[in-house]
């Protein structure tokens, strides 16, 4: 619901302050994020709008996108966890979010296109107004994401950046299409430019999960990195980067660059 902190990668992220109430504290406080996290995203960016108060069908929706970029939609999860209930979350996501470099046009990803992944057979079926057949064959995209961590520590000792996860665009729960139909399906008037982000993107097995919630299990399995560091959550100094790509036999590799940002300590 903002674009003033929409940043371009290699911008610096400072850690933000908030509300925090832990479970040993008896009241809660204001400081700075003690679980700060990444979160593995593609964004998809509109070409074309429609006026407020109608709607875009969810058939043509695709012809309102332009492409897709990383999207690094950074996350303080002490601030997320006292903030969203009831209201959801606000300090906790409102303080920076990354692009990436590059914006891959959907004519440009047409050779990777894929069937959206299978709902589990007792998930409710979307209603008709986000249905399309020619979405459920056609409205996925072969997108392998991955997510690089790289510390101060070692950047000091010249170690190359150690990945995190793997993942697979095709592991969304909704197609872009039904998400800019459902963004719009109230009469919400989107504009050339406007940005909406896939969430996180997690597969099933561990190596796959997007994000350190979860890749940590909240934190109570911290990772161990190849220089014996660990992490439950981002640490200053640390300077994470999402890459993505398809790729396919026959058809010329296509990259999307790098999101890249690097956490600083929290303002005074």
């Amino acid at each position: 619901g903002r674009a003033s902190s929409l940043v371009s990668s290699g911008t610096p992220v400072v850690r933000p302050r908030g509300q925090r109430k832990g479970p040993a504290d008896a009241e809660p406080t204001v400081g700075p994020s003690r679980s700060l996290d990444y979160e593995l995203e593609l964004g998809a960016v509109v070409g074309t709008g429609n006026p407020l108060g109608r709607s875009i069908d969810v058939h043509q929706a695709e012809d309102h996108l332009w492409g897709l970029c990383l999207l690094n939609d950074w996350s303080a999860r002490d601030l997320q966890a006292w903030e969203y209930q009831p209201l959801g979350p606000f300090l906790a996501k409102n303080f920076a979010s990354t692009l990436g470099a590059w914006v891959v046009t959907l004519e440009a990803l047409e050779p990777f296109r894929a069937p959206l992944a299978a709902r589990a057979a007792n998930d409710p079926a979307p209603l008709p107004y986000l249905a399309s057949e020619q979405d459920r064959l056609h409205g996925g995209f072969a997108i392998t994401v991955e997510a690089w961590l790289r510390t101060a520590r070692m950047r000091a000792d010249g170690a190359p950046s150690h990945r995190l996860s793997r993942g697979s665009s095709l592991d969304l729960y909704w197609s872009f299409a039904q998400m800019l139909a459902h963004h719009a399906s109230g009469g919400c008037n989107m504009r050339p430019g406007d940005l909406l982000g896939s969430g996180t993107i997690s597969g099933p097995t561990r190596d796959s999960r997007g994000c350190l919630l979860e890749l940590t299990w909240r934190g109570a399995e911290p990772l161990t990195l190849p220089n014996g560091e660990t992490r439950a959550f981002l640490e200053d100094g640390d300077e994470l980067t999402l890459t993505a790509y398809a790729e396919r036999e026959g058809v010329p590799r296509i990259g999307f660059g790098q999101c890249t940002g690097e956490v600083r300590a929290a303002s005074a």
